[in-house]
Order: structure tokens, then C-alpha cells, then sequence
């Protein structure tokens, strides 16, 4: 097969990274098309192409034609009778798709022979093929990666993702001021007054006007419209149920195999969020630590921890999808979940140190007036600083997937000698929390491995080990690459 014209930006890809990339196998951003028995239509390598667009995250998609499913390269079939025109299959995805995606194509040599690589980019929006059929990238039946179709609901939900709508903002069908409960309206006023931290003109404000303040209702003198936002934090619990099916919210106790508490409820959001932190109350033990003087209460888990993450689970869910947010009190953890995987962006490895991206930007803005959660939109900066300075190892969302984000707050005895030291030290510095906790428990760290744990650059973390160093908390060993660091003997 003979490569066509190629455009000046062609040759990114060389024959080791195509076989790294064969070797991996499938994934949710990798995809092989086989031409061993046949040469693929040109329809079905347009839906190849739409499939891996709509696809979690926004990192570069690769199609690979002429490697088969088990990653045996048999070689893609000339596309023309002089060869394969990269310039041509361009062509060929742009025209036939809507919105037209821009693909890379470029031909690449493979075990004695050649395979088409089609870089594949993220898009804002869903993509179709022009003759409007709309698949994504996800697990099969199987559990493995597949083409699956695309439903309406999907489509919401990727935009939403992506920062290109807003679910909350959405007007609901259907919806009157009528079904708004008042009782409501004031338990936002009040939680304005109350956390101090929340926009006190909205307290003031007559109850129409304080929805329309926030964006809950469309109103020109008399209300036109209630949105999402309307429904989710003032709406009546009969008329959540029939107008925002899909919102729905759980906590339960569980031990070991029994489930102890199952409760699920269908109430306004400022109502769940006051229901669960009381739960918490109820079951949380709290021990005394004396610091000197001072008496400290190290509690099972902490409050403001709690909060914000059950804050981020109601905030940031996927209202279009089916589900509960799930709170789940274990023995010696907390699980908090919610439908709806990450918003395009925010991964494991950047969630401390990425820009804020609210699924529901309306509605974070709603939480955020009313004081329930900070304006610095750091809220899991908040969790990891609360889960460490109790003596808890740190917050966990290791369980987070494609189609759900869970956090898991770690309970069981606490490491009392931690928050003694973090107050006698006067330690507030979220950075030096991480360092000193993983010092404590791994008793040696490197500067490849610090960055990695405060997700940010090895300059940076290098520089704070040797801050670290000078005030006599840490001990450095080695030089240079193979320099490790270690708590002090003082420390």
C-alpha cells in the first residue's frame, strides 16, 4: 500500500508508539478495525470514527484500521487504486459527519505491513453521522471496550461534561411556581444568615426575587419558567418525583453483609444536605486530645470533610442519568458516590490541583450564595486538609469510574500523634500535610514520588522537601536523582 500526499503536520506517530499502542490493546480511547476478511465500507469507518469522538475524557482518540480485535496487525486495504490518500479519508470524515470532525489520518508501517492511524479528537458536542447515527465509546456487555448507540439523554450528559450546557439552568416542562415550596425558599434564607459566608442580599429579597436572583425561575414580573435549579433546591417532593425523576439520594449503614439503614429520599437538595449532616451527628464518636492546655475534639470523621464531599456528590451529579447520590456508612470508612463519572478535565491524577468544572454550574453558584460550600470552589483541597489533620489517612477515589466519581473517607482509630503535632507546628499548609502524612506512613519518599502525590511539578515539590528540611521536620539522604527524605529524629 502507498501513503497519498500527507499534510505538513503527518509523521507525529512512528512505528514503535503505533506498537506500543497495538500492545496495550483496546481501551476506551484506543479502537482496532480488522481487514483481514474484508475491507471495512466506508460507513462503517465514519461510525468508527463518530464512536471514539463520543468518548469519556479529552485526551486524542486513536482508530487503528488493519489491526485486528486480539491485536494482530493484518494490514489495512488500499482505500484507491493508487494507494491510500490520507487527504481523501480526511475528507471523507469531515463530510460525513455532523459536526464535521477533523481527523488525522496517516499511513504507518507495522510488522511487514501498514495500518491507517486515525487520531480521533474530543468534541464540545455529540457527533452523528450525517445520516443521524449517534454511538459512543464505553464497556460492552462483555466488560470490554465497544460501540455502543448514543440515547438523547447521553448526549445531555456529554455536553454537560464537556462545559457546553448546563442541566441545572434548563427550564423544566410542565413546571409552575406552584411547585415550589415556600418552606423551602426560607430554609435558603436562612442557611444565608446562618453560615455567614453566604450573599446576605439575597436574604432580604421577597421569595420570587430570591429565585430569580439566583436563576431558579425565568421571571419578568410574573414567572415565566422554573429551571432545573428551581425544582432541585425549592421544589415539592411530589413534584420532584414527577418533574426530575432521576434525582434521588440515599444513605445507608452498613455491616458487613447487612444492610442496617436504607433509607432513600426524593427531597429538595438544602433539605438532604441538613437531613445527612444530622445523620452524621448522630453517629459520629469523637476523641479527646490534649495539646498542653488545650483540649481537642479528633472526631470519627470530620464535618466539614463530610460536607463537602456530600456537597460535591449533589452539585456535580449527572441529572440526566438514572441514580442515587449514595452515602454509605461502613465500619471504618464513608463511601459517598454519585451517577456521573469526572467532567472532562478533571482526572485522579490532576483532582487537587485542576480549575474548578461544575457539571452543573447554575446550581454549584446556588450552594456556593447560600454558604453551604466555599467561593474558592477548592472543596476537595477542604476534604483532603480535614481527613489529614485528624489523624485519618487521606480521602480516597480510587473507586471512581467512567460512569460515577466516589470518594471514600477512611474512619477507624485515628493517629493521635498527628494532629498533636499539626497543632503544636501550627501546620495549615494542605502540600506540607500530604508530605509529612506519607513520611509518617511509607517512612521514606523521593522527589518523583512527592510529586506525584501533590500533582504537581518535581520542581515544585522538590522545593517544598527542602523547606521541609530547613525547619528541621524532614531529613534528606542521597544526592542529586537518588536523593529520599525521611521524617527527623526530633520529629
Amino acid at each position: 500500500m502507498r501513503g497519498g500526499p500527507r499534510p505538513d503536520n503527518i509523521g507525529r506517530v512512528t512505528p514503535e508508539q503505533l506498537r506500543a499502542l497495538i500492545a496495550a490493546g483496546e481501551t476506551l480511547t484506543v479502537g482496532f478495525e480488522g481487514e483481514g476478511h474484508r475491507a471495512l465500507a466506508d460507513d462503517d469507518l465514519v461510525e468508527a470514527a463518530v464512536c471514539l469522538a463520543n468518548r469519556p475524557g479529552d485526551q486524542p482518540a486513536w482508530l487503528l484500521v488493519g489491526v485486528e480485535d486480539d491485536g494482530t496487525v493484518t494490514g489495512a486495504r488500499p482505500r484507491h487504486a493508487d494507494g491510500t490518500d490520507v487527504l481523501r479519508l480526511q475528507a471523507l470524515f469531515a463530510n460525513r459527519t455532523t459536526p464535521s470532525l477533523s481527523v488525522r489520518v496517516e499511513v504507518v508501517p507495522c510488522a511487514g505491513r501498514e495500518v491507517i492511524v486515525c487520531e480521533v479528537p474530543a468534541s464540545a458536542t455529540p457527533v452523528g453521522t450525517i445520516r443521524g447515527k449517534y454511538l459512543r465509546r464505553g464497556l460492552g456487555g462483555d466488560g470490554r471496550p465497544a460501540c455502543v448507540p448514543m440515547a438523547f439523554h447521553e448526549m445531555q450528559s456529554r455536553q454537560a461534561d464537556r462545559g457546553a450546557t448546563d442541566f441545572s439552568a434548563l427550564e423544566v416542562q410542565g413546571a409552575s411556581w406552584d411547585d415550589l415550596d415556600p418552606l423551602e425558599v426560607e430554609r435558603f434564607r436562612r442557611l444565608v444568615r446562618e453560615t455567614r459566608r453566604g450573599d446576605q442580599a439575597l436574604a432580604e429579597l421577597p421569595d420570587q426575587e430570591l429565585a430569580k436572583a439566583i436563576g431558579a425561575v425565568a421571571a419578568n414580573g410574573d414567572v415565566r419558567a422554573v429551571r432545573v435549579l428551581g425544582m432541585l433546591l425549592f421544589g415539592r417532593e411530589a413534584s420532584l418525583r414527577r418533574l426530575v425523576p432521576a434525582h434521588e439520594a440515599a444513605f445507608q449503614v452498613l455491616a458487613g453483609t447487612e444492610v442496617v439503614v436504607n433509607d432513600f429520599v426524593r427531597w429538595p437538595l438544602l433539605r438532604t444536605m441538613e437531613d445527612f449532616l444530622g445523620r452524621l451527628r448522630a453517629r459520629n464518636g469523637e476523641t479527646e486530645l490534649m495539646v498542653g492546655l488545650l483540649r481537642i475534639g479528633i472526631p470519627d470523621y470530620s464535618e466539614a470533610a463530610f460536607r463537602e464531599a456530600l456537597a460535591n456528590a449533589l452539585v456535580h451529579r449527572d441529572y440526566a442519568r438514572l441514580g442515587a447520590v449514595h452515602v454509605q456508612w461502613h465500619a471504618d470508612h464513608v463511601a459517598i458516590g454519585n451517577p456521573g463519572g469526572f467532567p472532562d478535565g478533571v482526572r485522579l491524577d490532576n483532582i487537587l490541583v485542576t480549575q474548578p468544572r461544575p457539571r452543573n454550574p447554575l446550581l454549584a453558584d446556588a450552594f456556593e450564595r447560600c454558604g453551604l460550600v466555599e467561593r474558592t470552589g477548592r472543596g476537595v483541597d477542604r476534604i483532603f486538609y480535614e481527613q489529614l489533620r485528624n489523624g485519618r489517612p487521606a480521602p480516597s477515589y480510587a473507586r471512581s469510574t467512567e460512569s460515577s466519581v466516589v470518594v471514600v473517607l477512611p474512619g477507624g482509630p485515628a493517629n493521635l500523634a498527628f494532629p498533636r503535632f499539626v497543632v503544636e507546628e501550627t501546620r495549615d499548609n494542605l502540600d506540607d500535610l500530604l508530605l509529612l502524612n506519607a513520611l509518617w506512613q511509607e517512612r521514606t519518599i523521593d522527589t518523583t514520588q512527592a510529586a506525584a502525590l501533590l500533582q504537581k511539578p518535581e520542581a515544585e515539590a522538590r522545593s517544598r522537601l527542602q523547606r521541609l528540611t530547613e525547619q528541621g521536620l524532614v531529613e534528606a539522604r542521597g544526592e542529586r536523582r537518588g536523593r529520599s527524605f525521611h521524617l527527623s529524629a526530633s520529629t
